[in-house]
């Protein structure tokens, strides 16, 4: 593309939900709904685990790191979609746009690490319990999270420093309620297919060897799950594994639907009202997944809750 007679961009207009906008009231709502309950629960999950010496365990101590993860998700995203909302789009930098994508794409890859750390602490707890504690010591579990994290913004701070040298010279809208790889890419009046190849070579260890790690796990606890003669001993052994199942099918649902099927199979709103889910819903369905049936999380909310009621002003 010729770019010589064209005005470099420096600012992006994100039309949000404007084709919503007989909805305006009832998504704004939703979302700050959405919002509220999303952090105040993971917030929730994260002092509990903390606190509550009954929650001191590697699995809770994975689930705290997830509710980390959703907080930062949903606060790089909803806070902007909502201004979106009232404005009937909104306007951020460049800079600030692609700093958006950072904080998503780092927070979306950490949640893939993180779910496969806890499928593998699932694995042992069934196909070996009683080299559980030895396998899954505090140093194990505490470095194997960092390392998530590292690796999460160290990969797609690659991704962000080759969009950062694309040239954007209009146009500068972008028909998306945030700032995704593909939309950002849409903009650039320069040649992507390097930056495009890299995300494609990128997401086999942040998405593909995770989601493999999973499969494998699961395989094998659903062998030993078998094994066990008696129904009831099946039963306590799958149910310990199927919030965490439960959550991996509609994280990975969702992000296949979005960026591995066809685009052209999705309406424009038919993909936004996916990409709600897998970053607005799902961090708000996460905590409440795991919590539900959870008999230690629900002691130690009643507990929790017994403190701050008797807590002198």
């Amino acid at each position: 593309m010729n770019v010589g007679n064209t005005t470099k961009v420096t600012e992006i207009l994100l039309l949000g939900f404007k084709h919503f906008e007989k909805f305006k009231g009832l998504i704004f709502v939703l979302l700050l709904l959405i919002y509220c309950v999303a952090v105040c629960i993971n917030l929730l999950i994260i002092i509990l685990v903390s606190s509550s010496k009954s929650l001191h365990s590697p699995m809770y101590f994975f689930l705290s790191q997830l509710s980390l993860s959703d907080i930062l998700l949903t606060t790089d995203i909803i806070p902007n979609a909502l201004v979106s909302v009232i404005n009937n789009g909104s306007t951020m930098s460049l800079t600030s746009c692609i700093a958006q994508f950072y904080v998503f794409g780092g927070s979306e890859s950490s949640e893939c690490f993180i779910l496969t750390i806890m499928a593998y602490d699932r694995y042992v707890a069934i196909c070996y319990p009683l080299r559980y504690s030895s396998i899954m010591s505090f140093p194990t579990c505490l470095n194997s999270v960092l390392c998530s994290w590292l690796l999460s913004f160290i990969f797609i701070l690659v991704t962000t420093l080759m969009i950062s040298t694309l040239e954007f010279c209009g146009p500068n809208v972008i028909d998306h309620f945030f700032c995704d790889f593909g939309p950002i890419i849409e903009l650039s009046c320069s040649e992507t297919s390097a930056v495009q190849i890299e995300v494609v070579l990128l997401s086999i260890p942040v998405m593909v060897f995770p989601l493999i790690i999973i499969i494998l796990s699961y395989g094998c606890i659903v062998t030993a799950i078998l094994r066990l003669s008696s129904n009831i001993d099946r039963w306590k052994s799958f149910s310990t594994c199927s919030s965490h199942l439960t959550i991996v099918c509609i994280f990975y649902g969702t992000l296949i639907m979005i960026y591995i099927l066809p685009p052209k199979g999705l309406s424009l709103s038919i993909s936004k009202v996916i990409s709600v889910l897998y970053t607005m819903v799902t961090p708000m369905l996460n905590p409440l997944i795991y919590s539900l049936k959870n008999k230690d999380i629900k002691h130690a909310v009643k507990h929790f809750a017994h403190v701050l009621a008797h807590r002198p002003l």
